[in-house]
């Protein structure tokens, strides 16, 4: 008989606070390591940096290589290819059936009000959409990032919508970020007679990387009359921080991606204003990530006024970039916050974003037979510090051709078709977080054991 590695309805061991908590999810599309302040000073993150210090920030937190299979590991608890072989890389096909238990209605279950607001991506089409799956209220793109100020997918697909009808004009002209987070502010401002569960997906920092201010007329582009300086660049805000941070960055390309996260920075911090203006912030459990590892460089022309891009992402201290499954590509900046609850700390247990569904489900204290099955592992005990987690493998797989899979310190990575046992690279994350010294040939024993770990997790998948 094979070994079953989901686990089937979770123990709800943690006991949680009598009035269950608000949960929000934000994931930041293409958030690298680097650019975040509180893993690199060189960058303005204000917002995002307190919340961090004030919370659990997870220094081994691993995502999927790429957005829409990190967003269905983050939304089912399970490893994308659970599902199939369409979630293995971003796609605008449908991803997974019509009733597959997920965070929303496992919330839901438990009572909560549940809003999705920003990128979807998992089934681009409008019955494939949010309300679908558990949701009462959706809102933002269905495809993948749109157009800052044109919100369509790639310059002309409809995708900008509300509960699932597309919004005449695409609401064009205003920046993608204020619309997500003023329709976020909106939503805790209801009221409501039940705690509420908001997935809040942003766009940025996804190109196309556009910041014109308060000149939407005028599309980011160079000065002609100033080289390495952006149009109107003096007088845009998200270009010139208090800190002055910004502007001491000699690259203009880094200097735009850094205005692009400040401005999702401030647009997070209006969030979180919120739900203390609301007297909220204290009963509201706030979960961290980025969807994967740094774009790193980019063509252009797939959006309009899309700038083709080098190198424009902040320096990380890991191997690879988005669409690897080695560090660079799945390891990105992630915490928890919950004031009072959850106390300020470093945790450095390898944890993955398919822990969010049943900590959450944990915390919120979901009935045990709606439990869904999952891959995931309820990580509350870390949180609230009452205790440790199970030892478990973790496993990478995207687009069918790169793979990994990591148990303790040890890490097996492969770039090819399904990989036979000689093929994998070897790597100590504890002495060689960058990967760079295979040791596969030394540790012959330890390359089959998590080999043998990468054919169970392969029997499990559906493709």
């Amino acid at each position: 008989m094979k070994r079953i590695a989901i686990v089937i309805c979770l123990a709800w061991s943690v006991s949680v606070a009598a009035e269950k908590p608000n949960i929000v999810f934000i994931i930041t599309d293409d958030q690298g390591w680097g650019d975040i302040g509180y893993n690199n000073p060189n960058v303005y993150t204000p917002n995002l940096d307190k919340l961090a210090k004030a919370g659990a920030v997870f220094t081994q937190h691993y995502v999927m290589p790429q957005c829409t299979p990190t967003r269905i590991a983050a939304f089912t608890g399970r490893y994308p290819g659970r599902f199939g072989p369409n979630g293995l890389q971003a796609t605008s096909k449908k991803v997974f059936p019509v009733g597959t238990e997920n965070v929303a209605s496992v919330l839901k279950s438990a009572g909560y009000a549940t809003y999705q607001c920003g990128k979807w991506h998992m089934g681009t089409k409008p019955e494939d959409g949010p309300n679908h799956h558990g949701f009462d209220f959706s809102y933002g793109t269905l495809e993948g990032a749109c157009g800052a100020y044109d919100h369509h997918y790639r310059g002309s697909k409809e995708t900008w919508h509300r509960n699932l009808a597309y919004i005449p004009g695409a609401e064009n002209g205003r920046h993608v970020t204020d619309l997500i987070a003023e329709e976020a502010i909106r939503i805790i401002q209801e009221k409501k007679t039940k705690p509420f569960f908001l997935y809040l997906a942003f766009t940025a920092p996804h190109t196309p990387l556009d910041e014109r201010g308060t000149f939407v007329d005028q599309p980011t582009k160079l000065d002609p009359d100033k080289p390495g300086r952006w149009l109107n660049e003096d007088k845009i805000s998200w270009f010139n921080d208090p800190a002055g941070k910004i502007q001491k960055e000699k690259d203009p390309e880094k200097r735009l991606l850094l205005a692009v996260v400040h401005h999702l920075d401030d647009a997070i911090g209006q969030v979180i204003k919120s739900l203390e203006e609301t007297g909220q912030r204290e009963k509201t459990l706030i979960l961290f990530s980025s969807d994967n590892g740094p774009q790193v460089d980019w063509p252009g022309n797939a959006y309009p006024d899309d700038l083709k891009l080098t190198d424009f992402n902040q320096p990380i201290p890991f191997r690879g970039s988005k669409c690897d499954a080695f560090e660079g590509g799945i390891r990105v900046p992630g915490f928890a916050n919950w004031p009072g609850t959850i106390k300020p700390q470093t945790i450095s247990t390898p944890l993955h974003i398919v822990d969010w569904l049943p900590t959450a489900a944990t915390l919120a204290g979901s009935p045990k037979e709606k439990c869904p099955r999952v891959d995931g592992t309820d990580i509350s005990p870390l949180l609230l510090g009452s205790g440790n987690i199970p030892s478990r493998d973790l496993y990478w797989v995207w687009s069918g051709v790169k793979w990994a899979v990591r148990e303790g310190d040890w890490k097996v990575v492969y770039n090819g078709k399904a990989p036979a046992l000689s093929t994998w690279s070897l790597y100590n994350l504890t002495t060689d977080e960058q990967e760079k010294v295979d040791v596969s040939k030394e540790k012959p024993e330890t390359v089959k054991a998590l080999h043998q770990k990468f054919l169970t997790q392969r029997t499990l998948d559906t493709f």
